[in-house]
């Protein structure tokens, strides 16, 4: 197998160049970067792992533990979510690593076992919570990370995220806009960090056009169509006022408000307003209902490559604001809101 010194002799550049172009760092151009990676390719080069790490003191290596075991619902987001990141690492010249928690700490202790090995230079954390043990626990050890959203607090970690309070915002200022008053959210898992933001929105865009929001037209729950069928017939039961409009947090969850609408003998939009957030998720294209849907939209898959920077980035000693970023998202106006006004 070729050595790094025997690969920088071939190209005729210093071990220190030739190392600096495999690990992807900034002062290497891209041509040189091209040119080595397509000489060790050729060569059959492998990176010596604990060579390495006796040299940098790092590994090369890191990690996602997935906080939960996926099921079948979250087959798509799973499969993409793992291969996209470990696709991207391998492309800046890092290895991934995946451990999979099936406890209800949500993979503490697994982070907890694997900082005390050293083995992982950094780790990705999804899914946080408005209070993050992950994070916490990270924050204490001085181990780098890269979050997949933000924690409630001001960040001071690497993160990628939309601006999830202007999603919520957005989409119930536009039914606001509209005319309408009695307008319910139908939402993800409570205390997640982005559930708990696009509520914040919500309640702002109510709060602003001077509008209060009722406890029980706020809803929470595993995104899936069945939460979107079953809260929609439960705000529709009873004597009391009904919502005009309702927002729901991803395109399942609308599935399931058109599957109630249908069994209630309502018509969207003529008597009941829908807006969405759009992942872009395969399983459930916005293009599949019946009515063309106002959203915002912001593609899940576009997560994968800043996430694998940003972590690439921190590691190599980047600033803190270099390594923060909140993506843009879409608002998409179309026919699923009927104008009260």
């Amino acid at each position: 197998m070729t050595t790094l010194k025997e690969l920088s002799k071939h190209l005729g550049l210093s071990v220190t160049q030739v190392s600096r172009a495999l690990n992807n760092h900034d002062d290497v151009s891209a041509k040189t970067k091209q040119r080595v990676k397509e000489a060790a390719k050729a060569l059959n080069y492998h990176p010596n792992t604990a060579a390495r790490r006796l040299v940098t003191g790092r590994s090369g290596i890191v990690g996602l533990v997935y906080p939960y075991m996926p099921d079948q619902a979250d087959a798509w987001y799973f499969t993409q979510f793992v291969g996209g990141l470990s696709s991207r690492f391998s492309q800046h010249g890092m290895q991934f690593m995946l451990h999979m928690s099936d406890g209800p700490d949500r993979g503490l202790a697994i982070h907890d076992q694997l900082i005390r090995t050293r083995s992982i230079d950094g780790f990705v954390i999804i899914v946080p919570k408005a209070n993050d043990k992950r994070v916490q626990l990270l924050r204490e050890r001085k181990v780098p990370f890269v979050l997949h959203g933000q924690t409630m607090d001001q960040p001071d970690y690497p993160f990628y995220d939309i601006d999830n309070v202007a999603v919520g915002y957005d989409l119930t200022r536009l039914l606001v806009d509209a005319g309408h008053k009695n307008i319910a959210f139908i939402n993800g898992e409570a205390g997640d960090s982005f559930v708990e933001r696009r509520f914040t929105g919500y309640r702002k865009a109510l709060a602003e056009a001077g509008l209060k929001w009722r406890d029980e037209w706020q809803s929470c729950g595993t995104m899936t169509r069945e939460l979107g069928l079953l809260e929609t017939v439960r705000m529709f039961q009873g004597s009391g006022a009904k919502p005009t409009a309702i927002v729901a947090s991803n395109m399942l969850i609308l599935q399931g408000i058109f599957d109630a609408a249908k069994a209630l003998g309502l018509s969207i939009p003529d008597d009941l307003s829908v807006v969405a957030h759009d992942d872009d998720l395969p399983d459930c294209p916005v293009n599949m209902f019946p009515v063309p849907i106002t959203c915002t939209r912001a593609p899940l898959v576009q997560s994968w490559e800043p996430l694998a920077q940003l972590l690439e980035r921190y590691l190599k000693g980047a600033v803190l604001s270099d390594v923060q970023e909140i993506a843009s998202h879409e608002l998409l106006e179309r026919g699923s809101v009927r104008a009260l006004r």
